[in-house]
């Protein structure tokens, strides 16, 4: 067994930016060339290899490397049984169907006998056939949106994030087949052989992520506004109560969600609350 973990992530595409951003956050010291294959961790005993996208699955799945980052819907295309260690939170989209805008079809089910082009030709096979609708499903490597200008496909499965790409290219949207985002997989011997390692790495990560979704704040009020306030501050447990100096005032410190912050600031102040902070978090382990 070697001694250092070994961590497949993208080389190129929109998940590496993201998913370095989340290994430095992580305190995992490390430096990234453009042309290198393998960082070595200093901190911690890790290796990342950087491969391609389409590369990480068998990496993990072969046992080269113990744990990968990837997306949902690669795993879906490779018909791969990888345990999803955990999601990550960015790289979000989905793969859906889209028409000419032009065109009559509504939904999934008015594609019956006509052409799908793809560059997930697994997955769509697989949506349409579980929905018993017959569609001839022709793969393409890119260029995936001019299929129906070209008059290679009536429809394509293509990933989608805002969509704009797909309104440049005159189509609309009739049906989603799956979502996906960035996810953390594991190789089963791995699991189970370097349980702790990977728990530790695993840890690690989602300390960032949890603390990704929540703001640490602070404010000053009337002890007597206590009760009212806390319930507006669900926090991980409760929130902290620290008595101040002037009779009659505490400070009430509380962990809330990042999605929550400016719906919560005003029902605050009319609570009672002055002096609020709101404050990044770091990493949050529970």
């Amino acid at each position: 067994m070697r001694d250092r973990l070994r961590l497949a992530v993208p080389n190129k595409g929109r998940l590496v930016e993201p998913t370095l951003a989340l290994l430095h956050d992580t305190g995992l010291v490390f430096e990234e060339h453009d042309r290198s294959l393998v960082a070595r961790v200093q901190n911690f005993d890790l290796d990342i290899l950087f491969v391609r996208t389409s590369d990480v699955v068998e990496f993990v799945g072969d046992g080269v490397a113990d744990l990968g980052i990837t997306g949902q819907d690669l795993l879906a295309e490779t018909g791969s049984a990888l345990p999803v260690t955990r999601a990550l939170g960015y790289g979000r989209c989905r793969l859906a169907i889209a028409v000419p805008g032009d065109s009559p079809f509504q939904a999934a089910e008015d594609l019956a006998g006509l052409r799908v082009a793809t560059a997930h030709p697994n997955a769509a096979h697989a949506y349409f056939r579980d929905h018993e609708i017959p569609v001839e499903v022709i793969a393409l490597s890119g260029a995936v949106e001019v299929a129906p200008r070209l008059g290679l496909a009536e429809a394509i499965v293509d990933l989608v994030s805002t969509g704009s790409t797909l309104a440049m290219n005159g189509l609309r949207l009739i049906g989603d087949v799956l979502a996906s985002e960035a996810v953390l997989v594991a190789n089963r011997t791995a699991s189970a052989a370097r349980a702790d390692d990977v728990a530790a790495l695993d840890t690690m990560i989602g300390a960032v992520i949890a603390a990704r979704g929540r703001k640490y704040v602070m404010m000053n009020a009337p002890a007597a506004r206590l009760d009212e306030l806390e319930s507006l501050l669900p926090g991980l447990e409760s929130p902290s109560v620290i008595p101040l100096a002037h009779r009659g005032m505490i400070a009430i410190h509380s962990v809330v969600g990042a999605d929550d912050i400016w719906g919560l600031l005003p029902r605050l102040k009319a609570a009672g609350a002055s002096g609020i902070l709101v404050l990044p978090i770091e990493k949050i382990v529970p």
